[in-house]
């Protein structure tokens, strides 16, 4: 009986297995091979590589300064006693505009005159001796020594003189006065500033992987607030070296500011256009970063190759690919990240 049972079970087990394999086929495995390996083709959309002319527009911001700037202060110490300028005006190069009370430097100045004046006498009488032989040299010698030492000390009070005089530097115009007549000043007060605001100067830097595309000439746009224009200006002089914490270049353009219309200490934004030159540039979404650069996909023969590159320039949508790419490539621009090496692609829509 024990068999008996044992027979059923197996031909029961049989039973279930050939139904299994013979009427529960997997519908899947009715689709032709090539329907599996049409699944595996990823769909995107595609961007032709052409180059084009490309302005290598570089942007930063700056601050607007005086061609010259000088804060005026006297060489020493003592009572204003004048002060000869009105506020905001031009003034011209050598033009006194303060003086310090020098009362006691101009007598010592008239009593050095004096016995200068008596010196010069006595040296001309010791020398006509001295051509008959009436003296001797050493006695001569004296006598002019003291001449000179008198000239010396002449030159020595009117250059104390000339420090308490406060005279413009160049020619500019002169700013607000910091102090009034009969104040004490000394070599740390500030009596008024001067500045020459013809011709201003715009300083700003960039950084150092675009230092070789600027050069001396080149046309600076900038703009400054209340200002609705750009106004332009040109590169100047360009800083020797890179600042080795900012890695930024320093360049100076300079702007003939005649319409008066721009103030130093301005902020500026700058627009740098330095050198044309042919060059690729696509979609920003096609690049791919990765620890040691860029990359993007290229389609080749129905399939995703990836393409090391190299960037350059940015603008709001796009990014300038200097190495990796050629004429006529086509950079796949959507579902990159699904994407791997040697997947078969089919592009459903194309840009240029």
């Amino acid at each position: 009986m024990k068999n008996k049972t044992l027979i059923i079970i197996i031909f029961i087990i049989t039973a279930l297995v050939l139904i299994k394999i013979f009427f529960l086929k997997p519908k899947n495995s009715d689709l032709p091979k090539n329907s599996a390996q049409k699944a595996s083709v990823a769909n995107a959309t595609g961007y032709i590589a052409t180059s084009t002319m490309l302005n290598n527009n570089i942007y930063s911001s700056g601050t607007v300064l005086a061609a010259e700037e000088v804060e005026l202060r006297p060489e020493m110490s003592g009572k204003l006693i004048s002060v000869l300028f009105k506020e905001g005006t031009n003034v011209t190069k050598g033009e006194l505009l303060a003086k310090i009370n020098d009362a006691d430097l101009q007598a010592q100045l008239k009593k050095l005159n004096l016995q200068y004046k008596l010196s010069k006498e006595k040296e001309g009488r010791v020398k006509g001796l001295l051509e008959i032989k009436g003296i001797s040299q050493e006695e001569y010698d004296i006598a002019a020594n003291e001449l000179e030492t008198i000239q010396a000390d002449l030159d020595f009070t009117r250059a104390q003189i000339a420090k308490t005089e406060i005279r413009a530097p160049f020619s500019g115009k002169i700013g607000l006065k910091s102090v009034s007549e009969g104040s004490f000043v000394s070599n740390a007060t500030v009596i008024a500033s001067i500045q020459q605001t013809e011709i201003l100067k715009i300083d700003f830097s960039i950084p150092e992987k675009y230092a070789a595309l600027v050069k001396v000439g080149d046309t600076v746009k900038f703009s400054v607030e209340g200002l609705k224009e750009k106004l332009n200006a040109k590169v100047a002089a360009i800083e020797p070296k890179i600042d080795a914490l900012t890695r930024n270049i320093m360049i100076r353009a300079s702007y003939v500011n005649s319409a008066s219309n721009v103030y130093p200490g301005a902020f500026a934004k700058v627009e740098l256009i330095a050198s044309k030159k042919r060059s690729f540039m696509i979609p920003t979404e096609s690049l791919i970063p990765e620890m040691k650069g860029n990359k993007i996909y290229v389609v080749k023969n129905g399939k995703a190759f990836p393409v090391k590159v190299e960037t350059g320039l940015r603008t709001d949508s796009k990014v300038e690919i200097v190495s990796g790419l050629n004429e006529g490539d086509t950079v796949i621009t959507t579902g990159i990240m699904s994407i791997k090496p040697e997947m078969k692609v089919r592009i459903i829509q194309l840009k240029k």
